[in-house]
Formats: C-alpha cells, sequence, structure tokens
C-alpha cells in the first residue's frame, strides 16, 4: 500500500489542476459573455464606496505631511503626551489640506472666470477685427463679388447666432435646466462624497499604524512566514513607488505651474493664470502631459494674439526641457526604474482603462507589477539552476534592474 502513494499523487495533483483551469475557463467565459452585467456590479459597488476611496487616497496623500507633523511634536511633547500629539497631527493635516484646497481655489476660480469672460469677447472682437481688415485688402476690394461673399457671411454668422439665441436656446432652456439640475445632483452628490470621504481620511490618518498591524497579523496567518516576507517587501517597494511617484510628480507639475506663472506675467502672455493652470495640471501626465497641456493653452493664446502664441510654444519647450533635465530627475530621480518604452506601454494601457486617472498612476502601478514578474522569473531561474542566464544577459544588456 506504501509503494502505491506516490503513484497516486502525479493522479491528485493533475486532477487538481484540470479542476482549475476548468473552473478558470468557465469564470473567464462568464466575465467575457456577461461583462457588462458584471461592469456593472463594479459601477454599483464603486459608487457605494466611493466615500471610502476618496478618504483613503486623501488620507495616502497627506501621510507624509502627518508622519512630519508627528515626528515633529513628539520631539515637543513627552512620551506621556505621544497620543496627544499624534491626534494633533491628525487635525493639523486635515487642516493644511482644507487650506491648500481653499487657496486654490480662491487664486484659480476668479481669474478663470475672468480669463473666460475676457477670451470670449476678445474671441469676438477678433473675429470682426479680421472681417473688416479682409475686406480692405486691395485683391478682395477690387473683387466685388468676393467681398459681398464675405460681408454676408459674417452677417449670415451673425444674424444666426442671434437666430440660434432666439430660436432655439431659449425654447430649450427647459431642457437645459433639467441638466443643470443634474448637474447640480452631481455636484452635491460629489460633495457629499468628499465630506464623508474627509471623514474617513481622518478615521485613516489616525489609525494607520493599527490597520497596519492588522493587515500584517492577517497576512502572517494565512499563509507562511517566508512567502508572507516577501510580500510584506513588495508592498513596501508599491508603497515607496506609490508615494514617492505621485507626491513628487504633485510637488514638480506645482513648481512648472508657478514657473510658467511668472514667465506668463514677464512676457504678458494673455490669460496667464488658466494657461499656467493648464500646464501644471497636465504636466503631472508623464510623458504626454506636456503635449496635453500645451495644445489648448496655445490654442487660448492664439485666438487672443496669435504672435505671441507662436513665443509661447517656444516657451513651453524650453520649461519642458528644463522640466526634463534638471527639476524632474532632482524631485522624481529614477523613481520607477522602467524604460521610455515601459512607461510608454503603461500610459497608453491603463490611460485606455480607466483614463486620466489611470494615465496619473498607470506607471508606478506598472513599475510594481514589473517588479513582481521580474523577482517570479530570478526564483524560477533559481530554481532551474539557471541563474547564470541572469550574468550573460548582464553582459549583453546591462543590469536587469536598469530597465
Amino acid at each position: 500500500m506504501m509503494d502505491k502513494k506516490p503513484h497516486i499523487k502525479p493522479y491528485l495533483y493533475g486532477m487538481f489542476a484540470g479542476f482549475g483551469a476548468i473552473s478558470l475557463s468557465i469564470l473567464f467565459f462568464f466575465l467575457i459573455y456577461r461583462f457588462q452585467g458584471f461592469g456593472n456590479a463594479v459601477s454599483t459597488l464603486t459608487g457605494i464606496l466611493m466615500p471610502f476611496i476618496y478618504g483613503s487616497v486623501i488620507a495616502y496623500l497627506l501621510k507624509p505631511v502627518c508622519n512630519w507633523i508627528e515626528a515633529f511634536l513628539h520631539k515637543l511633547f513627552s512620551e506621556r503626551m505621544h497620543r496627544f500629539a499624534n491626534m494633533l497631527a491628525v487635525a493639523l493635516t486635515i487642516l493644511f489640506g482644507l487650506l491648500l484646497i481653499y487657496a486654490l481655489i480662491m487664486m484659480i476660480v476668479p481669474q478663470l472666470i475672468n480669463s473666460v469672460t475676457a477670451l470670449y469677447f476678445t474671441a469676438r472682437d477678433n473675429i470682426g477685427d479680421f472681417v473688416e481688415w479682409i475686406s480692405k485688402q486691395e485683391f478682395i476690394a477690387n473683387n466685388k463679388k468676393l467681398l459681398d461673399f464675405i460681408e454676408s457671411s459674417y452677417d449670415s454668422l451673425d444674424a444666426n447666432l442671434d437666430a440660434w439665441i432666439k430660436n432655439t436656446l431659449l425654447p430649450s432652456m427647459q431642457n437645459i435646466l433639467s441638466g443643470a439640475a443634474v448637474g447640480v445632483v452631481n455636484v452635491v452628490t460629489w460633495i457629499k462624497n468628499f465630506v464623508i470621504g474627509l471623514i474617513v481620511s481622518v478615521y485613516l490618518l489616525a489609525s494607520r499604524k493599527k490597520f497596519g498591524q492588522q493587515g500584517k497579523l492577517i497576512l502572517y496567518s494565512l499563509v507562511k512566514p517566508r512567502w508572507a516576507d516577501l510580500i510584506m517587501e513588495e508592498v513596501r517597494y508599491a508603497d515607496r513607488m506609490f508615494g514617492g511617484f505621485i507626491n513628487g510628480k504633485i510637488l514638480d507639475s506645482a513648481i512648472i505651474g508657478v514657473l510658467c506663472y511668472i514667465a506668463c506675467l514677464i512676457f504678458k502672455f494673455p490669460s496667464a493664470l488658466l494657461v499656467s493652470v493648464i500646464i501644471g495640471v497636465t504636466n503631472v501626465i508623464p510623458f504626454f502631459g506636456p503635449f496635453i497641456g500645451a495644445i489648448p493653452a496655445t490654442l487660448l493664446i492664439l485666438i487672443q494674439n496669435p504672435i505671441k502664441a507662436l513665443w509661447f510654444v517656444l516657451f513651453v519647450l524650453v520649461l519642458q526641457q528644463v522640466d526634463g533635465n534638471i527639476i524632474g530627475p532632482k524631485i522624481l530621480g529614477n523613481t520607477t526604474g522602467l524604460s521610455s518604452f515601459w512607461v510608454l506601454f503603461a500610459i497608453l494601457l491603463f490611460g485606455g482603462l480607466w483614463g486620466f486617472v489611470g494615465m496619473i498612476i498607470g506607471v508606478p502601478l506598472f513599475a510594481v507589477i514589473y517588479d513582481v514578474i521580474k523577482k517570479l522569473v530570478f526564483h524560477g531561474l533559481n530554481r532551474n539552476d539557471e541563474s547564470g542566464m541572469v550574468n550573460l544577459y548582464h553582459d549583453a544588456f546591462g543590469d536587469p534592474d536598469d530597465e
């Protein structure tokens, strides 16, 4: 009977492997052909948990600030007062975040309204001036048909705009108001989620060490210590990757936005604050950010002053060179360790899946996935006594960690 057990084990392993493969195939088939229902279920769950998602993001972004304030307060207070210092650090961190948001709103919103209003009237005046200028040109003035066509086209455009407002826009005000009502509901929902998320972030910041230890207890209770250590190492790597990249990118983009605003004031570019906000916000996106931001910003200036739009393009090229070669490397360094090809791949992949958010978190997320796959490959090579292949790769292409 003892001799039969070794022969039974391969069949048992094969049966379990086959059962697992069939189960995964059925699950994959269900997700593919029932993807809409699965997607709706995920969307519903995400909508319910949105305040916790907001709270988690807020807490994660403010965690470095909270850690710094807490360490500073621990030096001021005695050890018996450390619990009070921890709660005070959380309160000061939330206050810092709220003051930062308030300052940004007070700086940006009034200037944004003024820039959009000035842009509208400037564009309308420029169109009229252009029509008047082109009508005075000799080759057009001598061509009565062409001149009549331009003048009639302009008059027709102006008349059609007025007719559209009277006949279409005003009668459709009910639909517009309905859409505005939906927009108001969405805004109220967002404010509600943000406020609850802010409360959640307070709990997360206050209990971040406790939750971390609870997660560690759960992990070591489920898997063997060797694998738990590896998972913890990867979690710490992911935290360094996301924290270092996202916070560093936000700081880098803030510096670029301020530099752009100062330069716009010096060179007297139109809509200075609006243009600088666009450049700063889009700079958060790696690789494509400078190009995405430069296009609408240039168009805004082009409508008001075509000559300055050309100078603005040259300025943006210089600014991005300064960012890419001086400011960015000083703040971020080689945070992700990914080559340009994989950065481009990550942005396109996760940007296509999750839009703007995916373009921001795609690079650090793919860096974590890349690190996991790399460690699994090295583990497999060592298990199969093929670790010499790493040395051959190193001699031919350099250190694998540089990829």
